[in-house]
């Protein structure tokens, strides 16, 4: 005879979730109380057998930007009716296939925008300042030895361009502009509310700015819009920036910037080829890295875990949806 327990799991509404996320390790007990997960990676079937045997009459699935939800996914869930992403960039997602297939799909929003944006404005400073190259300065015993440790540059007055200026672009320069930085931008499209300058083309946005600050998405218009004429144009005396993905800059031809000293300094949240960073990296003083880490913050978490318990319950209250992702998708 069923207990009480299996009879309210089994009204509770189905939820998909094919790799774990961050949001949902850190609340799994609150998803619980309102859904019937489906963990597949605790299955010891492949995804297309488990999704064959226990979830074919999924109608939501719960992603982070690490798990790809392909068409070969989509097709196997007949009755897929929305994609919650717990993340802001939306490349793991085929697009094309929910909007042609009529799958809703919702995202972070703006909720880390704060979170991305405060990062950018640390790496700035750290990179100019030479903060983390002083820690290892003093960590390693150099400042009694009578070394000379290098003089930084000044934030405030800085010529700073924008790559992207959505949500977290907009929040990096409202920042910046406490420092008194003159702040441009190169977006899809000009954007008639903001005061800054507008450039069409990132090479001459480049060549005219002491900063440059990556935060849009990755599109195929986007990959590797950073390149070896872009950063040549940033020059010498120039500081790269990104908190957007990693393979809008062409990796390769950043490194070769950096050995052959055509910038000066690099701020690097994210890579193209994650976890896996060029090794040459490594012993660059001029390099700033974190490990694609400018959203994690508990506070960013439990307003993401928010945005999607209310997404989900949205979705089988039959009530609007909080973020649907717009079609077409805005690319800033």
């Amino acid at each position: 005879m069923p207990t009480q327990n299996n009879q309210q799991e089994k009204e509770l509404p189905q939820v998909l979730i094919l790799r774990t996320t961050f949001v949902f390790q850190l609340y799994e007990k609150e998803f619980h109380k309102k859904f019937k997960v489906l963990k597949a990676w605790e299955s010891p079937l492949p995804i297309e057998s488990f999704i064959e045997s226990e979830a074919q009459n999924v109608e939501a699935i719960f992603c982070s930007g690490l798990t790809p939800i392909t068409k070969d996914i989509i097709s196997q869930l007949p009755l897929l009716k929305i994609v919650v992403t717990e993340s802001t960039g939306l490349e793991h997602i085929d697009m094309g296939e929910c909007k042609r297939k009529g799958i809703a799909v919702t995202y972070a929003g703006s909720v880390y925008a704060e979170d991305v944006a405060d990062m950018a404005i640390g790496l700035v400073i750290d990179v100019l300042r030479k903060i983390s190259m002083a820690d290892r300065f003093i960590r390693n015993g150099l400042w009694p030895s009578g070394v000379q440790f290098p003089m930084g540059s000044k934030v405030g007055g800085k010529r700073v361009g924008i790559v992207g200026l959505g949500n977290i672009g907009l929040m990096i320069a409202r920042r910046l502009e406490g420092f008194g930085c003159t702040i441009s931008y190169n977006s899809r499209k000009k954007k008639g509310s903001t005061p800054y300058k507008f450039y069409t083309d990132v090479v001459e946005m480049a060549s005219d700015n002491d900063v440059l600050i990556v935060c849009c998405s990755l599109t195929e218009q986007t990959r590797h819009i950073i390149n070896n004429e872009v950063l040549r144009a940033l020059g010498k005396d120039g500081v790269l920036i990104n908190v957007g993905r990693g393979a809008i800059i062409n990796e390769d031809d950043l490194v070769e910037c950096l050995i052959e000293g055509e910038i000066a300094g690099v701020g690097l949240d994210v890579f193209e080829h994650e976890p896996n960073v060029p090794k040459q990296l490594f012993t660059m003083e001029n390099v700033v890295m974190t490990p694609h880490r400018a959203a994690f913050t508990k506070e960013g978490f439990f307003d993401v875990f928010q945005l999607v318990m209310g997404n989900l319950e949205a979705f089988f209250s039959d009530k609007p949806l909080l973020t649907p992702v717009p079609v077409p998708i805005a690319n800033e």
